[in-house]
């Protein structure tokens, strides 16, 4: 049981660092792909909405903890994502790779708004279309892009920890 454990947090902490070091090289203006992001929206269709929250809460609290920003927002985010993307997959084909875009598309678009209903309420200023462009598109471009091999790896090692029972 342990085993598990240590194991789906080195996958997590795995992708925390390509996100960390080697999405910087391959970003627009120092956007990238949210790796943990997709984690929590694979996890929650794998395992369903309990799973997927709980996932997201340490996902998130990953995030908040090393990045420094505002404590708490990536936590709250990717929980809520995680709950409901695991509560909309049992009602959906786990199989159907278009569903996880979809999620992802609707995942990024959350946290989007989130994150820029942050920015207004504590007064900074930004022009919205401006963001849009710059920021939302790129951001949506790599998380649609990433999805796959995020999904995948969640998939194998779904199979993997399957089998060692």
């Amino acid at each position: 049981m342990t085993r598990k454990y240590i194991l789906w947090a080195l996958f997590v902490l795995a992708l925390y660092v390509i996100q960390s070091s080697l999405m910087p090289f391959i970003s627009i203006h120092g956007i990238s792909a949210d790796l943990l992001l997709l984690f929590v929206v694979s996890v929650s269709f794998q395992k369903g909405s309990r799973n997927g929250s709980l996932v997201g809460f340490l996902s998130g609290l990953l995030q908040d903890l090393a990045t420094g920003t505002f404590f708490g927002i990536n936590i709250f985010i990717k929980m809520i994502v995680g709950y409901v993307c695991g509560r909309f997959s049992k009602q959906v084909f786990k199989e159907q790779f278009f569903l996880m875009i979809a999620a992802v598309v609707f995942a990024s678009a959350f946290n989007y708004v989130i994150y820029a209903s942050f920015m207004f309420m504590l007064g900074y200023s930004f022009n919205l279309l401006l963001q849009f462009n710059s920021v939302f598109m790129p951001m949506m471009f790599y998380n649609v892009v990433f999805s796959l091999p995020v999904h995948i790896g969640v998939c194998k090692m779904c199979e993997r920890l399957q089998e060692d029972k």
